[in-house]
């Protein structure tokens, strides 16, 4: 996953498992947790993008000078 829009996508497509209905018992157990593992992981993906939106608006806002006391953000991997 590698945009926000994918991850609208995996919160959607589990949504409608769970309204789909037909799921009973043991599946509809491990459906509700598995929902409930990609929400949490959203939550971390979500906190982790306000940060950088954070970072970007100080920047913005007081440049270059704020560098040494932001988190390295948008660095390309290598």
């Amino acid at each position: 996953m590698t945009k926000l829009s994918t991850l609208d996508d995996h919160l959607f497509a589990a949504l409608d498992r769970l309204a789909a209905g037909g799921l009973s018992g043991d599946a509809l157990t491990a459906e509700v947790q598995r929902a409930g593992a990609i929400v949490d992981v959203a939550d971390q993906l979500i906190a982790s993008n306000r940060t950088k939106i954070e970072a970007a608006k100080l920047f913005a806002a007081h440049g270059h000078q704020v560098l040494p006391m932001l988190p390295q953000i948008g660095e390309s991997k290598q």
